[in-house]
């Protein structure tokens, strides 16, 4: 959530590749001065095939959508929407779905590797909204 602090590893991606499921600090792509950052989870992975229907997501053409018990109410469903993931790049999306400025609404969908920072550990002050 806005407001939130968090701590990240930023040495988690010098040894292992981000995963599906992993919340990332990145620079925001749409931002040519790299100085905004952004915090989403990595929904999709290099080549994946992402499809958005009905409120849930669907993973490299599967019949059954993504499990997210993360998410703290259902997405709203939105017009569907496929995305196919360039080698290099990640996909993501924030939890709170249905008011996320995420890659649905980006002009550039994905995030290179390079351009993520580090990989969130823990979230130590949460919002004011969060505690009500």
């Amino acid at each position: 959530m806005t407001g939130d602090r968090v701590i990240g590893s930023r040495l988690s991606y010098y040894f292992e590749e981000p995963e599906r499921g992993d919340i990332v600090i990145f620079h925001f792509p749409d931002d040519p001065t790299g100085k905004t950052y952004y915090v989403k989870r990595v929904i999709g992975l290099p080549g994946d095939i992402i499809d958005i229907r009905d409120g849930k997501v669907y993973i490299n053409n599967s019949d059954t959508p993504l499990d997210e018990p993360y998410l703290p109410e259902p997405m709203e469903p939105e017009p569907a929407a496929h995305y196919e993931v360039p080698e290099d790049s990640y996909f993501m999306l924030g939890d709170n779905r249905n008011y996320s400025a995420d890659a649905r609404r980006w002009k550039n969908k994905y995030v290179k590797k390079k351009k993520i920072i580090a990989k969130v550990l823990f979230r130590y002050f949460p919002s004011i909204k969060q505690l009500q």
